[in-house]
């Protein structure tokens, strides 16, 4: 049987590992320990961990392996061989984990309240905190390996760290009202927010988060024609005013249904409108039309009284013949009288 009187390791050449298990069981009371910069050695016995140490060089014996003594019932200066798993963690390499997510995040734009379908795209760094929660979380769940390497470690992460992203990110954009469209220049606060709330799900399996950036946000081109066609509405509310805007498409509503096979009411009927609904908005169309004529050079019509401008002669909504005069009385004479009605004078 052989004996260990030196127990180190020296890393691997690419710094791609994590945990590396010490190759023998076989550990002998006065055995050198020897733990690099930027390392943890963890002992276990029977799958726990009894002791962990950090970097510096130890010589083994009852002083410095308390639970370890507790479990085996170590002789005082014995060189009888205990059995005990040593395994070396890696505290001194960053772990980079580029993410994405690969299912959309549905949302509702809290500014133009489209429905929305964000994909985000960005980069984790992780470092090593803390060996036990690492080994007893982590490594105690995969399959035993003499060697454990951070990929294995990034993809164990990878869909945690997507889950808690992309609930971090639709939060952060709800309760603070982002727009889409405003998204791209919040991408930093965005950022360190979601950083904030994922760093306690990795803390706990002794992992810290030295950096989390959302690299870009986007969502699909059909999304952003929803919304820019909003933004063309309201710029043409805003320049034409409520009222010529009520006007325009309303105008609009008819133009289609002249162009559609079906007519009028085939088209109202197609948009799930009423036939009443559309003589609403053909009432609204005529009464907005009738402010704009008020505010031009009108006068009364003799027959029905409907506003007409000046310098028309029949009227627009009854056809009468407005062509009369006036008598000197002031009286509105209808086409063709001889005599005023009110003050009898004959009309030259």
């Amino acid at each position: 049987m052989a004996m260990f009187d030196v127990i180190r390791f020296d890393g691997l050449k690419n710094r791609d590992w994590l945990i590396y298990k010490y190759p023998s069981e076989k550990i002998v009371l006065g055995s050198q320990l020897i733990v690099q910069e930027g390392q943890n050695a963890i002992f276990v016995k029977n799958g726990m961990i009894a002791d962990v140490f950090s970097a510096g060089t130890y010589k083994l014996n009852t002083d410095n392996l308390p639970i370890i003594n507790g479990l085996v019932n170590l002789p005082y200066g014995g060189e009888t061989p205990f059995s005990a798993e040593i395994y070396f963690v890696n505290t001194a390499v960053r772990l980079d984990i580029h993410w994405g997510t690969i299912d959309p995040i549905p949302l509702i734009d809290p500014k133009y309240y489209v429905k929305l379908r964000i994909r985000a795209f960005g980069q984790m760094g992780l470092k090593v905190a803390e060996a036990q929660p690492i080994f007893s979380k982590v490594i105690g769940g995969m399959p035993k390996a003499d060697i454990v390497k951070f990929d294995k470690i990034k993809e164990y992460f990878r869909g945690i760290l997507v889950l808690k992203v992309k609930s971090a990110i639709a939060d952060a954009i709800i309760t603070n009202k982002i727009s889409a469209l405003e998204i791209s220049a919040k991408l930093e606060d965005l950022s360190e927010q979601v950083c904030e709330e994922v760093k306690p799900e990795f803390e706990q399996y002794g992992f810290y988060v030295s950096n989390l950036y959302i690299q870009s946000i986007n969502f699909p081109e059909e999304d952003f024609e929803k919304i820019n066609k909003l933004l063309e509405d309201k710029a043409a509310f805003e320049i034409m005013g409520e009222g010529r805007y009520t006007t325009k498409r309303s105008f609009d509503v008819y133009e289609g249904a002249a162009n559609n096979q079906n007519g009028v009411a085939g088209v109202f009927a197609a948009g799930g409108f009423g036939f009443g609904a559309a003589m609403n908005m053909h009432a609204a169309a005529n009464q907005d039309a009738s402010g704009v004529l008020s505010r031009q050079a009108t006068k009364e019509c003799i027959y029905c009284h409907s506003l007409m401008p000046q310098s028309a002669k029949f009227c627009p909504e009854c056809g009468g013949n407005n062509g009369g005069k006036i008598c000197d009385c002031g009286t509105k004479l209808m086409p063709g009288t001889k005599f005023c009605p009110e003050c009898g004078k004959k009309v030259q």
